[in-house]
């Protein structure tokens, strides 16, 4: 079991909010030495201050890192550029040793440079798409497309929000059940 202390996270200058909660959560007033296992910051506050505290424990960055990975790996669907698919093996091999400090820095700027390209395409695509409709669009079937599109997207926009809502708590769900399985390992 990962354990952490009140004064180990204290050093790290944790936020007002949430360190008075977390001390609320533990009947204490002030800070100690005595273990604290992760899986009770989970349950007291909740996995992002868990994560948080994390950095309170670096001897435990290769755990860290693997269940960052882990996280990674599980919307790895949506990476479409390989750049950022080689940045999880490298991370992985890294954690295990077997990869140097300075392949995980090029594989991280390589990562870095695929989500900026992606960033600017997305952003060039969108300009490009804004100046065609403006300069080809009729006055009135412009407004009426527009009116119809309007109501069509709020209605699409609310169903997606409701499906965006529930697949958000299952993968928050599942990222909270591997970090307190690796926790308590």
């Amino acid at each position: 079991m990962i354990t952490t202390t009140l004064n180990r996270i204290r050093e790290h200058g944790p936020c007002k909010e949430g360190w008075t909660k977390l001390l609320a959560g533990l009947n204490k007033t002030r800070p100690d030495d005595e273990p604290l296992p992760f899986a009770e910051i989970v349950a007291i506050r909740n996995l992002d201050d868990a994560l948080w505290c994390t950095r309170a424990e670096p001897q435990h960055a290769a755990t860290w890192r693997l269940y960052a990975v882990w996280c990674a790996r599980q919307v790895a669907r949506l990476m479409t550029d390989p750049r950022s698919l080689a940045a999880l093996d490298v991370a992985e091999r890294h954690a295990h040793g077997q990869a140097t400090d300075k392949e995980l820095a090029a594989a991280s700027a390589a990562a870095s440079a695929a989500t900026w390209d992606a960033a600017w395409d997305a952003a060039w695509d969108a300009a490009s798409a804004a100046a065609s409709a403006a300069a080809s669009a009729a006055a009135w079937d412009a407004a009426w497309d527009a009116t119809w599109d309007a109501a069509w997207a709020a209605a699409w926009d609310a169903a997606w929000a409701a499906a965006w809502d529930a697949a958000w708590a299952a993968a928050r769900d599942a990222q909270t059940a591997e970090f307190l399985r690796v926790v308590n390992a």
